[in-house]
């Protein structure tokens, strides 16, 4: 199961409310692709409804959606959401991650 901080939480509530002009997203949407230096990467983005074979995640009153085929890359992955000196966004806790990139945006299985 994939894990998320109360920071995280409130961070993706936050760009889902700014997001909404006619009809708000139903949440975000994480999966793990090939690419990135180091054979994998992360994606996410906000989606108006799950794709069919998702796994919903509930966090309260925020909905994550993971693919299939990403769910054992994620199991036991937590994501927080950091703000600080160096900048802000979404960081990946994989225990699944051989090995990482420098960037942090790409691992290895």
């Amino acid at each position: 199961m994939l894990n998320l901080t109360d920071t995280a939480v409130d961070a993706i509530r936050r760009v889902i409310g700014k997001g909404a002009t006619e009809a708000p997203p139903a949440g975000l949407r994480i999966m793990v692709s090939a690419g990135g230096c180091s054979g994998y990467q992360y994606r996410m983005g906000l989606v108006a409804d799950a794709e069919a074979g998702d796994t919903v995640i509930d966090f309260e009153d925020v909905k994550v959606f993971v693919d299939a085929e990403s769910i054992p890359l994620l199991s036991g992955a937590r994501l927080d959401f950091v703000d600080d000196i160096s900048g802000s966004g979404f960081v990946f806790d994989n225990p699944n991650a051989g090995d990482k990139c420098s960037c942090g945006k790409s691992f290895s299985g």
